[in-house]
């Protein structure tokens, strides 16, 4: 009796299949833009921020996001994403909803809500309380006929691409779709409120990305820590207070400016039997290379790094306020 061999698809052949179908997928979105996607989305940003138009920006209306299943899923990663791009979010499960965490949507927010079909039944409950309470609504759908298109504010449908699943049953495509014009909205509303490197790390103050995104002043030493000496001051103090402070070199000041540097390379340059007599005017390095505080920690690494110095001044009007060692930003994670 002869028996049939199941042919497997080779591996390669088929992760392949799959990014292709993806990608055809990202470019149906892309072309839509053009057309109705493109206004679709201006509408969408103006419905979360016209409302606050005349108010401070953190007042602009709270993103509530909802969906079921794997478009619940998306819908999670959506709302973390606008929380921490500056557009207050959460996400309130679908089905929950109906079990009174439809209290936690307000008529000032604006809902967002996400299936495939837009026929999901457990989404019936929230739009009918956006109805009676005139609550905006955003759909992200792959069915523009849906009652979700039909009965949002703004409905962002994404053009149909086949799921890259070989069964055509798990969501796939569509998903990815999802979170792309969830992303798309995030940073256009990122845009819109001229979000910034400072804002964004306001947001995040734990981990590496925190550590990226901390401000020079918050990692700097300041006042007694700082090594500095005045212009017509002798070599001898300036060394003790090289040795005191530990940082590599002094500063050197004049009328409470910062008019130079002497380091650990200005010594060996000026090496003889006078240097201890002579004044630090005379063996510094004019105009060093300074910071601001409000500089981030990378960007003063990535001046060291530039300059190969680990150490550099901050100032305020000429005035030294810190100085920052490259072992500080070692140590706090900057990279």
């Amino acid at each position: 009796m002869k028996t049939t061999e199941l042919v497997r698809p080779n591996l390669t052949t088929l992760l392949d299949e799959t990014a292709a179908t993806q990608e055809q997928a990202i470019g149906a979105i892309r072309r839509a833009l053009a057309g109705t996607l493109g206004k679709r989305f201006d509408d969408a940003i103006a419905l979360i921020t016209d409302a606050a138009a005349e108010a401070p920006r953190p007042a602009r209306r709270r993103v509530i996001v909802s969906g079921l299943g794997k478009s619940g899923h998306i819908g999670r990663k959506i709302a973390a994403t606008l929380a921490s791009t500056g557009t207050p979010a959460h996400f309130v499960h679908a089905a929950e909803a109906s079990h009174g965490d439809l209290g936690m949507v307000t008529p000032q927010d604006v809902i967002l809500l996400l299936s495939n079909s837009g026929e999901t039944a457990e989404l019936r409950d929230i739009l009918t309380y956006a109805k009676r309470f005139a609550i905006p609504l955003i759909a992200i759908t792959g069915n523009a006929k849906s009652t979700l298109a039909r009965v949002a504010s703004v409905a962002l449908v994404y053009p149909k691409v086949r799921e890259a699943c070989p069964l055509q049953l798990a969501p796939t495509t569509s998903t990815m779709q999802q979170l792309v014009l969830g992303d798309m909205l995030a940073i256009g509303l990122m845009s819109d409120a001229e979000f910034s490197a400072t804002d964004f790390g306001l947001y995040h103050p734990g981990g590496k990305l925190g550590a990226q995104l901390a401000r020079v002043d918050s990692i700097m030493h300041k006042a007694n820590a700082l090594p500095l000496v005045e212009h017509d001051a002798p070599m001898g103090e300036a060394l003790i207070e090289m040795s005191s402070k530990a940082f590599g070199c002094v500063g050197v000041m004049k009328n409470g400016a910062l008019i130079g540097i002497v380091t650990d390379g200005d010594l060996r340059r000026h090496m003889s039997a006078g240097l201890i007599t002579a004044t630090t005017a005379g063996v510094m390095t004019p105009n060093p290379a300074t910071i601001e505080g409000g500089m981030l920690a990378v960007e003063a690494l990535a001046e060291m790094n530039a300059k190969a110095i680990t150490s550099l001044f901050v100032t305020k009007d000429q005035r030294p306020v810190g100085i920052v060692h490259v072992h500080d930003l070692l140590r706090y994670g900057v990279r």
